[in-house]
């Protein structure tokens, strides 16, 4: 039962990250792009890393961390993308 949850949620993760890929084909805002994909990512991989977490438990510490870096840098340099983006906009870049 706990490989049928592991699968599923390692397939949820990759629909995520062909979900995110989407919008950018749109001819939406760099930052709308930026944040759909960012979202996506970040939401995929840690379903990815958690189903990784029930399939093989005796690896939860490196698991565990992998989550936590994955939810702080995404975060972080998705911010650090957009202030960017934004910053060249400005400046009539």
């Amino acid at each position: 039962m706990i490989d049928i949850f592991s699968y599923i949620c390692i397939s949820v993760g990759i629909v995520f990250w062909f979900w995110g890929t989407i919008p950018l084909l749109g001819e939406r805002s760099l930052l709308f792009k930026l944040h759909s994909l960012s979202v996506a990512d970040t939401l995929g991989s840690m379903s990815i890393i958690f189903g990784l977490l029930l399939k093989i438990p005796n690896q939860w510490s490196l698991l565990v961390l992998a989550l936590i870096s994955l939810a702080i840098w995404n975060t972080v340099l998705g911010y650090v993308l957009a202030y960017c983006s934004s910053s060249g906009e400005s400046d009539g870049r």
